[in-house]
């Protein structure tokens, strides 16, 4: 590497953590693993180079705290930090607060992640990239109830009322007819400023059946940018991805290529480094943009399975300067992937089960990938996500990717907590899993047929 990291602080926990530590030994690099006094003794600290507490399990006193894990930062030597997903990865300020102290961030600039995590002006950048859009309105919405239907019927009801500042499902609004888009509009701006502090709202063509299709995007800072493959993430929870498979299936592989060198050609124009994933709806054989990752993805293994490229490393690579090492042509996808996140939640309820794991036994296969912290003695905090691992398969083909996985879930055992094995194994034997091309309502549908 041009510039070679030495020392990396990974500012994030469980199984990203050994994600990123596994791919940071491979080139070399130290690892500097922050934690909270919940996690001590979690696997994730024990196997790094090297450790520091920083804070009580509350994540703003830890894993949310900048100033502690800057402090970290400069107490162990470290000279780059790596978000992982979730916690400060997204956050503009940070990116910013790391490079002005002098350290490398394993990411966009803040000012890319700023304009990538604003709805509207990531919208603006897509269209000016030739991105498919949602058809909307994205001017500020007034409160004039008669100019705002007159919006509405433009656009055509039902429409999505969205923060611009928004992510994780919340923050969204349907109105089906005109009498239920003032309410909606309120609604969704009070819960905009109470989750975000940021009341700002858009309004777009709420698309009815849609599947959530995603393009993986690598860009270095010479650039370079390259599409890798397309991602299926539609079997969703309350906008909360529960399996997710690469390639997508049933969609046109030319339809695809066009978009993927369209995210390409945005990352080029807003100057976009690192890892990067766009995420789409798919409806009717038309995609439509809904925003930019601008982080490592949680389902990055089944892209990494079926390119046979590390997405971590690649990371780290250009993080330390160096360009991108292959080019467009350079990139095949071979194969089929599957991955299952299984959490430490009721399967029925879905209500989080923290606890002691008393009995951990994971099969082995050469075509099975398992991604965790977790083991038998670990202990699940209360305070975090209740992702415990990941199932990740990879087959010839879509069939006998999903034979496979059932085949590895079957021969999964986890007891002292509730898990969701018992969910996936469900939804692997349903007919329209089976099949492949479901939309992003069909699990919440299968609950309430089950219930």
């Amino acid at each position: 590497m041009s510039a070679p990291l030495r020392r990396l602080l990974i500012a994030n926990r469980g199984e990203i953590a050994c994600r990123i530590q596994r791919a940071a030994r491979t080139l070399g690099i130290e690892t500097v693993q922050i934690h909270s006094a919940s996690d001590a003794g979690a696997r994730f600290v024990t196997e790094a180079d090297d450790a520091l507490c920083i804070g009580p399990g509350a994540p703003r006193q830890s894993y949310l705290s900048a100033d502690r894990i800057l402090a970290a930062a400069q107490l162990t030597g470290a000279d780059a930090i790596h978000p992982g997903y979730g916690f400060l990865s997204e956050n503009a300020d940070f990116a910013d607060r790391v490079e002005a102290a002098g350290l490398t961030f394993v990411g966009p600039t803040g000012d890319v992640i700023r304009r990538m995590g604003d709805k509207i002006a990531a919208k603006h950048a897509m269209e000016e990239a030739g991105v498919p859009c949602v058809p909307g309105y994205d001017g500020p919405l007034i409160d004039d109830p008669a100019a705002l239907v007159a919006v509405a019927e433009r656009i055509g009801f039902p429409v999505l009322i969205k923060a611009a500042a928004g992510g994780g499902g919340r923050g969204m609004r349907v109105a089906r007819s005109a009498e239920e888009l003032p309410q909606a509009l309120s609604t969704t701006r009070e819960e905009a400023r109470l989750a975000f502090g940021d009341a700002t709202v858009y309004l777009e063509k709420f698309l009815g059946t849609p599947r959530h299709v995603e393009i993986q995007v690598l860009a270095d800072t010479h650039g370079q940018a390259v599409w890798l493959g397309d991602r299926d993430c539609s079997l969703q929870r309350r906008h909360q991805k529960v399996i997710e498979e690469a390639p997508a299936p049933g969609i046109d592989r030319a339809a695809i290529a066009t978009l993927g060198e369209a995210c390409a050609e945005a990352c080029r124009r807003i100057g976009y480094r690192g890892a990067g994933t766009f995420e789409f709806l798919y409806q009717d054989g038309a995609f439509f943009f809904i925003e930019m990752n601008t982080r490592i993805q949680v389902e990055h293994p089944v892209t990494e399975a079926v390119t046979g490229l590390d997405l971590v490393q690649a990371q780290l690579r250009i993080a330390a300067g160096e360009p991108l090492w292959f080019d467009q042509s350079g990139v095949t996808v071979s194969g089929h992937a599957i991955e299952c996140r299984i959490n430490a939640e009721d399967p029925d309820s879905f209500l989080p089960s923290p606890g002691r794991i008393a009995d951990w036994q994971l099969p082995e296969h050469p075509w099975l990938r398992i991604d965790s912290h977790c083991g038998p003695g670990a202990v699940i905090p209360t305070e975090y996500d209740s992702l415990i691992g990941k199932l990740i398969v990879h087959a010839p083909d879509r069939e006998s990717a999903v034979a496979r996985m059932r085949r590895a879930l079957e021969g999964t055992r986890i007891e002292g907590i509730r898990s969701t094995l018992a969910l996936h194994e469900w939804l692997l034997s349903d007919p329209g899993v089976q099949a492949g091309g479901i939309d992003i309502h069909h699990l919440e549908r299968l609950l309430e047929e089950r219930t």
